[in-house]
């Protein structure tokens, strides 16, 4: 498998061909080279810079792929949250558990342009450490740029690596550059607590690299720094307590603990601010999905501000006529009816409800929360596209999983003073829990929260894993099935057929 990536992406091909598919300003705006050979690359700053902002755009193709594939596998997969309609591809499967639909199993069971990313991660790191202070002079401060470039490139091949462990679970390591393609092995795949230590190896070397500030504010938030790799580490911590072994409910306390610690340190030194601070601020709502809003964390650039819109990103899959010109009536993606009522209940003063979901009260709500919709002809309304960045991590997210966290040590009344803090400050009829309520009992309104916060963030389907309540909405997910570790997606056949390495996932084997 991996010998097949690196034919496909030669060292150099791999660096121009991502280049022409990445223009944010400063660190993500570079200009292309047209060198072909790689002794005439690695020269300056401006160099490096290009590897990373290729780096980041690589990775956003394997997010937004195959209709925004980082969603399918997050939130569409659960089913009961949205739903799609049937349009000639067999998507929509996935919702029903079946993953083996013939595009399924080639897009979605295929995790090429995820290794794409790892392998320019690791062709950055070979690279970037050898340049010399005097080849990096052009840039204000050598060194630390250097480091930040570095770090950058380890958090890039961790992220890319966590999308991969969550989705697949055991998957092959590569974490060398190959000058010659034809080297690279056939590699297995490595255990998912293997991957998961690879992650964390990574995160703690681009700590040590970043800062937690930006040496230019027109990459914050859309570039890492040490906010996005703790951001990054608690959710894997999270991850790795509960479903290490599947077979047990029972979490693993030093990676609860560790989580905790970590986010204790995001909040506290990261300057993060909620965009929500009472329920009069329903205006600023969707400032936060626009992005780089106060609480964004990282998040990767979809703005028109640099032409980076984008025509297909997961919110004109649910948008009509009415938000964008000469779109038809119905979008093939809706709301399910069943997740308002389950999660908002009769509370519509909720700002989530109220500035989240349109046509509320039909057979088909949908989401605006992604709808910030701009024309490159405004005069005629013509070239729609969606302004909004895909965000991966914020406050709000961190500051709930604090409460996953309380419930995991036991602690119902903490874990209840942060899902009330919620409520309250969304919604000015807000349902509080009452006190004296059993973890969990909690745990169901910590699910609802999340629920309510994060709809469509690409995280719901995995809180629903995590804490074992994947039962309250994903009816196709039995205990037995899950025990089995069937929520994992197959490997596409084109890929182990390239490399007798590779098997399948447990769960798939002779059903694919």
């Amino acid at each position: 498998m991996m010998k097949n990536i690196f034919r496909k992406i030669s060292i150099l091909s791999l660096v121009l061909v991502v280049l022409g598919v990445s223009s944010c300003k400063k660190l993500l705006t570079q200009e292309p080279k047209n060198s072909t050979y790689q002794e005439v690359f690695w020269r300056t700053s401006a160099d490096a810079k290009s590897a990373i902002a290729g780096n980041y755009a690589l990775l956003r193709d394997a997010f937004t792929d195959k209709e925004n594939r980082y969603y399918m596998y997050g939130d569409a997969i659960a089913k009961n949250y949205f739903t799609m309609q049937y349009n000639g591809d067999g998507l929509e499967g996935i919702q029903n558990g079946d993953f083996t639909f013939q595009y399924n199993l080639n897009t979605l069971g295929n995790y090429t342009k995820y290794y794409k990313s790892i392998a320019m991660s690791n062709i950055a790191l070979a690279n970037i450490a050898k340049m010399t202070d005097e080849q990096l002079k052009d840039a204000e401060n050598p060194a630390q740029f250097k480091r930040d470039m570095l770090g950058q490139a380890y958090f890039l091949r961790a992220l890319s690596y966590f999308a991969v462990v969550r989705v697949w679970g055991d998957a092959p390591i590569v974490t060398e550059a190959y000058d010659d393609p034809i080297s690279a092995p056939e590699l297995p795949r490595s255990t998912k607590v293997q991957v998961m230590k690879q992650i964390e190896d990574d995160c703690h070397k681009a700590y040590e690299l970043l800062t937690w500030s930006y040496s230019n504010s027109a990459d914050a938030k859309v570039t890492a720094n040490r906010g996005s790799v703790y951001a990054l580490l608690a959710h894997l911590y999270l991850w790795r307590a509960t479903m290490t072994d599947v077979k047990t409910s029972t979490p693993i306390m030093a990676d609860v603990n560790s989580a905790d610690t970590t986010i204790n340190a995001l909040i506290s030194k990261g300057g993060y601010r909620n965009n929500i601070i009472t329920p009069n601020d329903a205006a600023k709502y969707k400032e936060t999905f626009i992005g780089r809003s106060s609480e964004g964390i990282f998040e990767f650039n979809m703005s028109e501000n640099t032409l980076e819109g984008s025509t297909s990103n997961i919110g004109t899959r649910f948008l009509n006529g009415t938000y964008i010109n000469n779109y038809p009536n119905e979008g093939r993606f809706f709301v399910v009816p069943r997740y308002l009522s389950d999660n908002f209940g009769a509370d519509t003063t909720d700002i989530r409800y109220k500035e989240g979901f349109a046509l509320r009260g039909s057979a088909k709500p949908i989401t605006v929360k992604y709808a910030n919709v701009l024309y490159r002809n405004p005069g005629q309304k013509l070239e729609p596209y969606l302004s909004n960045n895909m965000i991966i991590f914020r406050l709000s997210d961190m500051q709930l999983l604090k409460a996953e966290i309380a419930l995991y040590k036991g602690d119902a009344a903490t874990a209840t003073t942060i899902i009330n803090g919620f409520r309250t400050r969304h919604s000015a009829n807000a349902v509080l829990i009452p006190a004296g309520e059993s973890v969990e009992d909690v745990m169901d309104e910590y699910i609802t929260e999340r629920n309510k916060e994060l709809f469509l963030e690409g995280h719901l389907f995995y809180d629903l894993l995590r804490t074992r309540k994947y039962g309250q909405q994903v009816d196709w997910l039995t205990t037995d099935r899950f025990g089995r570790e069937g929520f994992y997606f197959p490997v596409d056949p084109a890929l182990f057929r390239q490399n007798p390495n590779l098997k399948q996932t447990t769960y798939w084997l002779g059903r694919v």
